[in-house]
């Protein structure tokens, strides 16, 4: 038994199957009760489970069990559930915990109301996502539970003390315990649990029922055994679940009755376009099914992880090497790809979680995506107007650019559309691209604040306007130009200072004209796009982290291959250079409209300066980097004109001084920007990133300034702009380590 305190003091199990009785297994072991008590109706189990020690006691009625307990489990047949229910009722004490395992929770929340009369805050519906062929006492497993995942439904009126004890018990049993609504687990559990045990069990059923039906199952390769496997599962418990989830199971069911029929006639029309399609999305969907559960096509969950970067300080950086590529130019070349005419082939395609929910959102409206595999997408274009209505919510995990940038192509298609994103984009405002798109005839829903989810309906009229923006920013200007091509008549957009330009290069080399005027980009709507070729150079933004690294570092020199440098995105290189930074432009050359180059960058000793406001829109997502640089440099820095850094993935600039803070650094924050006195000593401590990639990565840079170990937590969405950061930054002689699930 583990030393922990235990969480309850007497736990009854009613029900000692498979189930009930590793629970009862795992609870023992680990210590997380003072007794564990058994009840079951078959006298022989609950004297073997007393027997092998699988129970601490044995009850001779559910009277005896439930009285005293503290938390009740109940871990009995699915449909068996209301006559138990009616046994615990005269027995349950009022503060006890009640709680269950079964598949399906709108049946159980429903026998406790009809039992009970309503749902106590203390009952807490539960399903661990594990199982056994195995079953009976004899097969309680105490690590049954490890690395898999386990859902509570508890309702809204929960004691919030009660459930974190109950979470608490099933992480120590080694579970990841993750929390939904009792309709949308049914749901969820539906489609992908309870659908595939009624398939696997018809298949069975049907080829057994063939005249050369042992042949068939003599000759059935790996994959047929493997997916009917869990025919074999007890059917009594597998009747009860249907029958109890009976109107989310049927939903499924004509579901997959209709999406099947389709595959039928495509396969009897030689329909190769669909066959592709279908196979394409669903290769990508399984190759991301553990991020799955929530019931969305593509789902980072990276609220679920848990990633702290463990620096010491570091020496010379050095090598010769190639950053990931553009996240800005892998959103795009997916999307207009997608709205081209043809076959549209991309090279160095980020492979990021941003780029990937792009590309995923793209095979939820219909178009056939091929890879990525090893940065290699093929995209089948279907035309402007050849978007297909997604089946449910576009799920955009941490990425504002997509969110954007979607809401402007989406604001005229003949469907509702819903955009959804993870903890950290729900936060950050939209009202920036709704209020111009609703100017033009748009109809867009915001959650308070403006903020996500954005929900858009469909059928709208969109006239161009001219939009004079408030604040420089590429993302409206860019969802707005995306409107503009449904729009009828001139779309056009004048910003305040250049930003990234990288959608209005593109449309143009897609064979669609931009019109630009000085600070204003125009273009009319009812054109066509016409597939091309993509090279995605590396991605400038990823680049920034090293150009700084190579910079502080005494003894560096490290050259960056294929880096974009696009005008309007190299304003991080103007900024280190008026600093003093040893930065060398190499080949210089275009590709696909694009100019990349590589370059040398040598330590050099850096003098703080005043950052020309007419370079901040050009370095708006490496300023953190750049406060690092500004640490270690000699004299002021002073930043001004940034507001925008305050609603990026977190409040940028206040984040950041936070985290120098923390590290002895002083700063002074202003409303727009910061004033960094340089030459200051980086100590050890410890950082919270806030869930912002791009700080984490800063903070990494720092350490090869510091004194002790920096210790930086919240670092799972590094993966989101900068896939292999960690391994890449060692090569280079940056001491980093992950800890944690990435």
């Amino acid at each position: 038994m583990s030393d922990q305190q235990p969480l309850f003091k007497r736990v009854a199990i009613i029900g000692l199957g498979l189930i009930g009785g590793s629970l009862a297994c795992a609870i023992r072991r680990n210590g997380l009760a003072e007794v564990v008590v058994g009840a079951d109706k078959r006298a022989d189990e609950l004297a073997l489970g007393h027997e092998l020690g699988v129970i601490d006691e044995a009850a001779a009625s559910i009277e005896e069990a439930v009285k005293g307990s503290d938390l009740v489990v109940l871990a009995v047949p699915v449909r068996a559930t209301r006559a138990v229910l009616e046994e615990i009722q005269p027995w349950l004490g009022e503060s006890a915990v009640l709680t269950d395992v079964g598949s399906t929770k709108s049946s159980f929340v429903a026998d406790v109301e009809a039992v009970f009369g309503a749902l106590s805050p203390q009952v807490i519906p539960g399903h661990p996502i594990a199982g056994s062929e195995k079953s009976g006492i004899r097969a309680a497993n105490p690590d049954l539970f490890a690395r898999h995942k386990v859902i509570l439904t508890p309702d809204e009126q929960v004691n919030q003390s009660a459930l974190d004890r109950l979470k608490r018990l099933w992480e120590g049993c080694g579970a990841t315990v993750l929390t939904m609504s009792v309709a949308y687990h049914d749901e969820v559990l539906a489609a992908t649990s309870h659908l595939p045990h009624l398939i696997a069990f018809s298949l069975v059923d049907t080829l057994a029922g063939e005249d050369e039906n042992m042949d068939i199952f003599r000759y059935a390769a790996g994959g047929f055994r493997d997916f009917t496997r869990i025919a074999a599962s007890d059917p009594v418990m597998w009747h009860d679940i249907f029958l109890s989830n009976q109107q989310a199971v049927l939903r499924v069911i004509d579901h997959f009755t209709h999406d099947l029929e389709q595959l039928r006639e495509a396969i009897a029309n030689q329909d190769s376009a669909t066959l592709l399609r279908v196979f394409s999305r669903a290769k990508a969907a399984r190759e991301h099914f553990s991020k799955m559960l929530s019931g969305q096509a593509y789902v980072t969950n990276n609220s679920e992880k848990q990633v702290t970067f463990r620096l010491q300080p570091g020496s010379a950086v050095t090598g010769d090497i190639r950053v990931p590529g553009d996240k800005s130019m892998s959103h795009r070349s997916i999307m207009l790809g997608a709205l081209a005419d043809g076959t549209t082939e991309v090279k160095g395609f980020l492979e990021g979680e941003d780029s990937l929910a792009t590309l995923q959102a793209f095979r939820d409206m219909g178009v056939t995506i091929e890879g990525p595999d090893a940065g290699f997408v093929r995209i089948h274009g279907v035309g402007v107007n050849g978007l297909q209505a997604p089946r449910g919510p576009l799920y955009l995990g941490n990425s504002g650019t997509a969110m954007r940038l979607f809401a402007g192509l989406l604001a005229a298609q003949p469907f509702d559309s819903e955009l959804t994103g993870d903890a950290s984009l729900s936060k950050r405002p939209m009202g920036r691209v709704a209020d111009p798109l609703r100017a033009m005839g748009a109809v867009i829903d915001t959650a308070e604040g403006g903020r996500p989810p954005l929900k858009i309906r469909g059928g709208q009229h969109l006239s161009g306007i001219h939009y004079e923006m408030p604040v420089a920013s590429a993302q409206v200007k860019s969802c707005l130009l995306l409107a503009g091509l449904y729009a009828e008549g001139s779309t056009s957009v004048t910003e305040p200072a250049p930003t990234r330009d990288h959608t209005e290069r593109m449309l143009a080399g897609f064979g669609y004209h931009v019109h630009r005027d000085g600070a204003t980009a125009s273009v009319s709507g009812g054109g066509h796009l016409k597939a091309t070729n993509i090279d995605v150079p590396a991605d400038i933004s990823s680049a920034a982290f090293f150009l700084v690294a190579a910079s502080i570092a005494p003894g560096s020199d490290l050259v960056l291959r294929h880096v974009g440098m696009n005008p309007t995105r190299v304003g991080v290189i103007n900024i280190l250079r008026m600093m003093g930074a040893d930065i060398e432009v190499l080949d210089e050359r275009e590709i696909g409209g694009e100019p990349v180059a590589d370059l040398r960058v040598r330590a050099a000793e850096l003098q703080g300066i005043d950052i020309p406001e007419d370079q901040v829109p050009l370095a708006i997502d490496e300023f953190p980097v750049l406060f690092i640089a500004a640490t270690c440099a000699k004299g002021r820095t002073v930043l001004r004109g940034a507001e925008e850094l305050r609603v990026k993935e977190s409040d940028r600039i206040q984040v950041m001084a936070d985290g120098l803070a923390a590290l002895g650094v002083e700063t002074t924050v202003t409303p727009d920007g910061i004033v960094i006195e340089g030459d200051q000593t980086i100590d050890g401590g410890t950082v919270n990133s806030h869930g912002d990639h791009r700080i984490a990565m800063s903070f990494a840079v720092a350490s090869l300034r510091a004194e002790a170990e920096i210790e930086v937590t919240d670092c799972a969405n590094v993966a989101t702009s900068f896939p292999g950061f960690v391994e890449l930054a060692r090569s280079t002689g940056i001491h980093v380590t992950a800890e944690g699930d990435e």
